[in-house]
């Protein structure tokens, strides 16, 4: 039996995730993201990501979303729905065809896992 190796990432809220670049879906100027993936395999991907503060839109398109906020704070608003503020510890999910628009109040970390469904 071929061994299957662990991948871990320890004190998720300080290890070093890279170089920030610009948010392609910013509101705010200046707004930046980074992000590491931990492992992806099979359409599943999972890490840690983070931005400065600012606003931008967002949209699950063709997956859907789990995140866990591991610092900071974010208001989510969604369409016909009230917006919800979420900080750390809490967890969302985000379904295949989710849009909304990220407030983010401080610097936001968080960890997610991506799941596609595309074939």
């Amino acid at each position: 039996m071929p061994t299957i190796r662990t991948r871990a990432l320890h004190d998720a809220n300080a290890a070093p995730i890279g170089a920030h670049a610009p948010k392609p879906t910013a509101v705010t100027a200046g707004l930046t993201e980074a992000a590491l993936s931990i492992w992806a395999e099979g359409g599943v991907d999972t890490g840690i990501w983070e931005c400065t503060p600012g606003v931008f839109t967002a949209a699950r398109v063709g997956y859907s979303e789990i995140c866990t906020i591991l610092a900071g704070r974010v208001t989510i608003e969604v369409e016909g729905e009230a917006p919800e503020e979420f900080g750390p510890g809490d967890v969302m999910v985000m379904p295949s065809g989710w849009t909304g628009v990220w407030r983010v109040h401080e610097p936001l970390r968080k960890h997610y896992t991506t799941i596609d469904d595309r074939d």
